[in-house]
């Protein structure tokens, strides 16, 4: 079950609304998503009180952001765990909506390996329960942690292929603290480079699908006070052209073992573009999105849209022309069908380097990632 409460937001800062956070009112504990779907216009909370409510807003991308995802999937398992619902039901329900973001999966796993490890050594419901809500919050404090180290590892790069400032950095889809216990993986790189007078501009993709770039993006950097400019996806070949992309930042969904990157559709083609233009392309993902488990780009799975994403303009806030509010615009013909994947597959020879918070990998090989994961303390590669 999920409600909604509005803040008004006008002068606030993307980090004071949190992207998520659990909460213990009287009647019961609850985990709260700022709606990613209803920004800019409005800044409207969605309170869950179990996982079915968590679930639909995963698939709504209500709340989205591989990191975020798994931290949201092990509040979820804790949620379940601390109000009396069938965990194990709760955690396959979780695991399962959204099939990309690998990072889902690790978090309703941790949560619910740490449930059923203290069930497993004769403990109640209510310590596993606890246990479960534990592993979350630690989840959760490692991203923020991780995020940082990222954006420092991230800048470090930045200045070492650079030199100068000035950096003029293109990004795709969203990557801040939307997506994040902490300032976010690319987006939080730019803003380090921004932080020391190294941003001269952010070029910020508008992105397919739900406009991501241009709602949220957009929204974070104004708020942040960096220069940005907001551009058509299929304008990024025009800006390559007249040299005025110094570097390509991206996240990512999932990596594989072989370095293939999963990320928001139109990725790929700007890796096309960086190389053939001699520019940086460079991903930054905490580790957890590394599967070992997934051994190349074409073993990713691909999630698809409904295609109303594509043939209607939404109007999810405003009614517009007669349109009640959420509802859509036709933009094609009645019966047009849609190819709306949510993401693609870049592969590792077009990635110049993938920047975690361990460190950064360059070039992209399998052997640089098993060594990296290796020496982690969330993933293992046997």
């Amino acid at each position: 079950m999920a409600d909604q409460y509005a803040h008004s937001g006008d002068n606030k800062r993307p980090t004071e609304i949190p992207a998520l956070r659990w909460e213990e009112p009287p009647e019961g504990p609850v985990l709260v998503l700022l709606d990613q779907t209803r920004l800019p216009a409005e800044e409207v909370e969605l309170v869950c009180t179990d996982a079915p409510a968590l679930v639909e807003a995963i698939r709504s991308l209500a709340v989205r952001g591989a990191p975020l995802l798994g931290v949201a999937g092990a509040y979820g398992v804790a949620l379940a765990a601390v109000r009396g619902f069938d965990v194990d039901d709760a955690a396959a329900a979780l695991e399962s909506a959204r099939p990309t973001a690998v990072n889902l999966s690790v978090g309703v796993r941790r949560a619910h390996a740490a449930h059923q490890a203290v069930l497993a050594r004769g403990g109640d419901s209510r310590q596993a329960a606890v246990a479960a809500l534990d592993a979350a919050r630690q989840l959760h404090r490692e991203d923020a942690e991780a995020s940082a180290r990222m954006a420092e590892h991230g800048l470090a790069l930045l200045d070492e292929l650079l030199p100068g400032g000035g950096h003029r950095i293109l990004t795709h889809c969203n990557t801040g603290s939307l997506v994040s216990g902490g300032e976010g993986t690319a987006f939080a790189v730019a803003l380090a480079a921004h932080r020391v007078g190294r941003l001269r501009r952010l070029w910020v993709d508008e992105t397919r699908p739900l406009l991501q770039g241009a709602r949220l993006t957009a929204y974070e950097a104004a708020r942040s006070g960096m220069a940005y400019t907001l551009l058509t996806d299929n304008a990024a070949g025009s800006l390559f052209a007249a040299g005025e992309v110094d570097a390509v930042l991206v996240g990512a969904d999932r990596i594989a073992a072989d370095g293939s990157v999963a990320n928001k559709v139109g990725s790929y083609p700007l890796a096309v573009l960086a190389r053939y233009h001699h520019v940086p392309f460079i991903v930054v993902a905490p580790v957890t999105t590394v599967d070992p488990r997934t051994p190349d780009g074409a073993s990713i799975e691909v999630e698809q849209r409904p295609g109303h994403e594509v043939t209607e303009i939404m109007a999810p806030q405003v009614p517009v022309a007669g349109t009640e509010a959420g509802g859509g615009i036709p933009v094609a013909p009645l019966g047009t069908q849609a190819y709306n994947p949510a993401f693609d597959v870049t592969p590792p020879e077009l990635v110049t380097a993938i920047v975690t918070e361990e460190g950064v990998v360059s070039p992209v090989t399998t052997e640089a990632l098993a060594a990296l994961c290796a020496r982690s303390r969330q993933v293992t590669i046997s």
